[in-house]
C-alpha cells in the first residue's frame, strides 16, 4: 500500500520525482500542465476534472472563485481562462502539488490567480466571498475532509452563489449530495457520467 506520506494530500509528499508535461483541449481551450509524482493524477487530468470542465463551461457566473484542492491547477486554470475578469484563489495542502501549479500558472500566461496553501478554508480572509467554489475533493483523506470542504464552503459563497463538486457514486456522490442538500437546501446533479456525478448547490 502507498505510503500515507506520499499520497496527493500529504503537506510534503516524499515520493520520487518523475516529472511530465501533459496537454489538456476542451473546444478551443488549451492548457499545459507540468504534474509529477506525489499529487493526484500525474499522467493526464483525471476523468472526474473533465467531466466537471465541460460542464463549467456552461455556468454563469459573477464574483472571484475558488478552487479547494486545486493540486497541479486543471480546474483553477481553466477556470481562469473561461473568465479572465474573475480572481481566481486556488488553495491545497500539498506543497509539490502548489509548486506545480503556480509553474502552470506562468507556463499557460495566467495572472488573475493567487495560489497558496490552506487546510480547507483556513488560511482564507474569512470576509472574502466567491461566486463559484470548484471541488474535486480528495477522498482518500477521508469523509471528515469532504465534508468540511462541502458545509464550510458556504461561509464563503456569496448570496447567489454557486458549489461546484465532482464526485463518484461509489465514492460517496449520494452521501454528499444529502450533505449539500442538509447544508444549502438544496443540490442539483447537473451531469452522471461513467459513475462521476456533478453536483451543484447554490448559496441562497
Amino acid at each position: 500500500m502507498e505510503n500515507e506520506t506520499q499520497m496527493y494530500f500529504a503537506t510534503n509528499p516524499d515520493a520520487k520525482h518523475d516529472e511530465h508535461l501533459i496537454n489538456y483541449q476542451l473546444d478551443e481551450l488549451s492548457l499545459q500542465f507540468y504534474t509529477d509524482a506525489g499529487v493526484f493524477s500525474k499522467t493526464r487530468v483525471d476523468y472526474g476534472s473533465c467531466v466537471l470542465l465541460k460542464v463549467l463551461k456552461q455556468l454563469e457566473i459573477s464574483g472571484n472563485i475558488l478552487d479547494v484542492g486545486t493540486g497541479y491547477g486543471p480546474l483553477g486554470l481553466f477556470a481562469a481562462k473561461l473568465w479572465p475578469k474573475s480572481h481566481v484563489t486556488m488553495i491545497d495542502v500539498n506543497e509539490r502539488a502548489l509548486a506545480l501549479a503556480k509553474r502552470n500558472a506562468q507556463l499557460n500566461e495566467i495572472d488573475n490567480v493567487n495560489i497558496f496553501s490552506s487546510e480547507c478554508y483556513r488560511s482564507l480572509d474569512e470576509q472574502e466571498q466567491f461566486g463559484l467554489i470548484l471541488t474535486n475533493p480528495p477522498i482518500r483523506a477521508g469523509k471528515q475532509v469532504v465534508d468540511d470542504i462541502l458545509q464550510n464552503a458556504k461561509k464563503y459563497l456569496q448570496v447567489g452563489g454557486i458549489l461546484l463538486v465532482v464526485i463518484q457514486k461509489k465514492q460517496g456522490a449520494p452521501s454528499a449530495k444529502k450533505c449539500l442538500e442538509q447544508t444549502y437546501g438544496n443540490c442539483e446533479i447537473l451531469k452522471r457520467d461513467k459513475g462521476y456525478y456533478i453536483l451543484k448547490s447554490v448559496n441562497k
